[in-house]
């Protein structure tokens, strides 16, 4: 055993993959993981644990793996993580935990998230839950939305004992990890569905289809239905747009709605909720969103182009998720950027006008900016433009609420310390407060709001 190296994963072969929707990467069996977990050095001042949003103990659930204590490995976990199968599987570890690995220095870091992945579904195939908890309150506590924000806060709270309600808007919990996130990624039935029982059994209720704001207020919730507070979770759903030429013409999706279609209402197993599925897509924009819309395209049958204005060393998706992307035949369309959608005469998409760009000095984030190129424009025949340029949050929640203050791009304003807003029992996290961003950061922001709100009604 080479120490330096970490233990190979299996995946779907590319050719094989790029035609099917199912999960890419197949996992690692109990030999691997143990194997892999024997490469962890079990350091006194961890800092994994450091870059780890939600605190895991990652010294401790690796050193039970290397064991074969399975069982207390996916315990240790969930100690601190409602969704372990699911970061295991989506979560930037290159960036976090194994971004801090000290293996890293001379070798490969730890494999984390497949550790972890492998805990969570070991736990799943044996029947694991986690540990409930041992006193109950009488408190209530609302929660709106059951992405990974609502369905963190709403475990951390029900392990505390509160009596716990998420509020769904959709027919069906789990939020982005649902609606947002491809099959081949994360698997609905397998992954996210059990993710979300696990949730149920530490005691937390879930009401799908109340549109809070709609069919129940927030002030409601609090004045009538006897809830002592609120957390807020209901993430960023609301797709941005160029601006550009065109963008009204049919065969121009938001990457929202092309993945909602396919994820949620599963369009791609001609379900009564179709999309046109275009025989060559542009996608323009560089995040795991674009990455995913793009993959998707490419399995229903497309010859599909990613356009992002800037270079790869800035794209901001997963480099795992670019990889698979270029494994799959991807056409990333570099340092390019669109001016126009052409449309033909019935008013369908029939190309887009693209100019090539350059990089110029940082802009206020720190990456080089993007310059046009004068006279390089030229032109793509396409018959499906899929944009994903970010999302920002409805303002529904804040607009039918008294006393949330919001910001400029209608986030709502709170606390990062315990998420705590302008309006005393209401808290909110996730990208509903940020904006679009990843899983495991709502996640911390969460746990973050748990912790306050459980502070909250201790003192009142």
């Amino acid at each position: 055993m080479d120490v330096l190296k970490r233990v190979p994963i299996k995946e779907q072969e590319p050719k094989v993959r790029a035609a099917n929707f199912e999960e890419v990467c197949l996992g690692y069996s109990k030999e691997e993981a143990m194997e892999e977990a024997a490469r962890c050095l079990n350091c006194k001042n961890a800092q994994c644990i450091k870059g780890c949003p939600v605190g895991i103990d990652i010294p401790a659930f690796i050193g039970q793996i290397k064991e074969g204590n399975f069982e207390q490995s996916y315990q240790t976990i969930s100690e601190s993580s409602a969704l372990p199968a699911v970061c295991g599987r989506v979560c930037p570890q290159e960036s976090q935990c194994e971004g801090k690995c000290i293996r890293g220095f001379k070798g490969d870091p730890v494999s984390i998230g497949k550790l972890e992945r492998f805990s969570a579904d070991w736990a799943a195939s044996n029947g694991i839950k986690p540990s409930a908890a041992s006193e109950h309150k009488a408190q209530k506590v609302a929660i709106i939305g059951s992405g990974p924000a609502g369905l963190t806060c709403a475990g951390d709270l029900a392990r505390l004992g509160y009596d716990v309600t998420i509020f769904e808007a959709l027919h069906e919990a789990g939020g982005v990890l649902v609606y947002g996130i491809p099959e081949f990624r994360l698997p609905k039935e397998r992954v996210v569905a059990k993710e979300v029982e696990n949730v149920q059994s530490l005691g937390v209720k879930i009401e799908t289809n109340v549109v809070i704001g709609k069919s129940v207020t927030i002030d409601e919730l609090m004045e009538k239905e006897g809830f002592e507070a609120v957390f807020i979770g209901s993430g960023a759903g609301l797709p941005k747009f160029m601006g550009i030429p065109g963008e009204q013409a049919n065969g121009v999706f938001s990457a929202n709605e092309f993945l909602t279609r396919n994820n949620l209402m599963k369009s791609f197993k001609e379900y009564d909720t179709p999309i046109s599925e275009g025989k060559k897509v542009v996608v323009v924009g560089g995040g795991n969103v674009a990455m995913d819309a793009a993959r998707t395209a490419l399995r229903l049958g497309a010859e599909v182009h990613i356009v992002y204005r800037r270079s790869e060393a800035e794209l901001p998706a997963r480099v795992e998720e670019v990889h698979h992307a270029k494994e799959e035949g991807i056409i990333f369309d570099l340092l390019q950027n669109p001016t126009e959608i052409l449309v033909d005469e019935n008013g369908w998409v029939r190309g887009i006008k693209i100019i090539k760009m350059e990089l110029g000095e940082p802009d206020a984030s720190g990456r080089r900016r993007p310059v046009e190129i004068p006279g390089s424009e030229y032109e793509i025949e396409c018959d499906t433009v899929i944009m994903s340029l970010g999302t920002s949050p409805n303002p529904l929640i804040s607009s039918t609420t008294d006393g949330l203050d919001i910001n400029r791009w209608q986030c709502i304003v709170a606390s990062e310390e315990n998420g705590q807003t302008s309006k005393p029992g209401v808290f909110a996290g996730g990208d509903a407060v940020t904006g679009a961003a990843t899983v495991i950061l709502a996640m911390g922001a969460g746990k973050a709001a748990a912790k306050g709100i459980h502070e909250y009604l201790s003192n009142k």
